[in-house]
């Protein structure tokens, strides 16, 4: 390139110092040395110019060449998102298929487990509820026989104060004593069978709760989970409300 504008500037100087012609602006040059500039400018041009010409007088087919690749490249791309996005439909459903049968299978198995649990608790409860009972009849019966039994002796010890001129006052205090200690250990065991039987009572209603907790926990988790997969899996609790009160009935 500095060939170039070394010979273009030789031929500009050649131009400059050509003579004029009178009356006219024009001049002489000499034909000679100007071709030898110009045939200089053209060595010097670097090939790259003739190759951007070709690419001037071929950009037309560049061009529809560039927009065929285009449009090919758009049509595969579009061919691929196709694929893609049905392959990904399909492991979708899939997906939420495997998790719909999945969640059933939990349900039915907690539906299993928290009717295991209360038949479990119904049993509990009926052997607490005997055995508190059969404890209550023996505190009651030991209760009544030993009133019974202070009774017999206050009722003794009484008639034989009363035999007694001198000691009656006595014999009567002491009977009413003993019979209002009889009757006060009658309450006293009347009272320890009672808070027996609301203890065990008590103990097995806790049993019940924390059973009734834990399975409460379980459904909701459950129904939760549920409602995360959409509708189909709600509908498989069959109308119950998730809370696991419904257990119970």
């Amino acid at each position: 390139m500095y060939r170039v504008f070394e010979s273009l500037d030789a031929l500009v100087t050649v131009v400059e110092e050509a003579r004029s012609v009178p009356m006219t602006a024009n001049c002489v040059v000499p034909r000679g040395d100007v071709l030898e500039l110009l045939d200089d400018v053209r060595e010097a041009l670097p090939g790259e110019l003739d190759d951007a010409q070709d690419v001037l007088d071929r950009r037309d087919e560049v061009i529809s060449e560039a927009e065929r690749e285009a449009e090919e490249a758009r049509s595969s791309a579009t061919e691929e998102a196709e694929q893609i996005l049905a392959e990904a439909r399909a492991e979708a459903e899939r997906t939420i298929s495997e998790a719909r049968e999945e969640a059933e299978q939990m349900v039915a198995h907690a539906q299993h487990e928290a009717e295991r649990a209360i038949a479990d608790g119904r049993r509990q409860y009926t052997d607490l509820t005997d055995r508190a009972r059969d404890e209550a009849d023996r505190l009651a019966h030991a209760g009544r026989a030993a009133h019974d039994r202070y009774v017999a002796d206050g009722q003794a010890e009484q008639a034989r104060l009363v035999s007694q001129t001198e000691v009656v006052r006595a014999a009567h205090a002491e009977a009413a004593r003993i019979v209002d200690a009889a009757d006060g250990e009658a309450d006293r065991l009347r009272r320890e069978c009672d808070g027996y039987v609301d203890a065990k009572l008590a103990e097995f209603e806790d049993t019940l709760s924390k059973a009734l907790r834990t399975v409460t926990r379980g459904r909701s988790q459950l129904w939760r989970g549920g409602s995360s997969n959409g509708t189909a899996a709600g509908a498989s609790l069959n109308g119950r409300t998730g809370t696991g009160m419904d257990l119970i009935d």
